[in-house]
């Protein structure tokens, strides 16, 4: 995706397997969308993990894409949490990422997952270390 940094090489193999797409990429403004079906658990619903796949994939682009401006463009995640406030069957969810804190070593980012209709179905935190590659 153009803007990306130099060496980030796209979202990576697990995003790709859950089928995660980026719809808008900024350090102040990450979107992403990832269908529920292929990403559920035994019950069939969304799984808490792909949420957090999700949250991670959208925070360290925009932690990423925010190191890149100055000079540290290598975001590795320290610490993620989640809450998960609803449960889907079908359908594909959107998660918007806008930063919390955006420092010299450290980005932390607010993920909010939507389902179709709006209604919040996970809030995560997710903080990144900001390297030089």
């Amino acid at each position: 995706m153009e803007g990306f940094p130099e060496g980030l090489g796209g979202l990576g193999g697990l995003a790709e397997r859950m089928r995660i797409t980026l719809v808008e990429a900024a350090p102040e403004r990450v979107v992403g969308t990832m269908p529920v079906a292929g990403n559920t658990q035994p019950y069939g619903l969304l799984h808490g993990g792909a949420s957090c796949v999700l949250a991670e994939t959208l925070g360290s682009v925009g932690a990423a894409l925010h190191g890149a401006t100055i000079g540290r463009p290598a975001a590795l995640g320290v610490d993620i949490n989640a809450t998960h406030h609803r449960a889907l069957r079908t359908g594909t969810v959107t998660g918007v990422a806008t930063p919390v804190h955006l420092g010299g070593s450290v980005a932390t980012y607010d993920i909010v997952i939507t389902d179709p209709d709006g209604n919040r179905v996970c809030t995560a935190r997710l903080t990144c270390l900001l390297r030089s590659p």
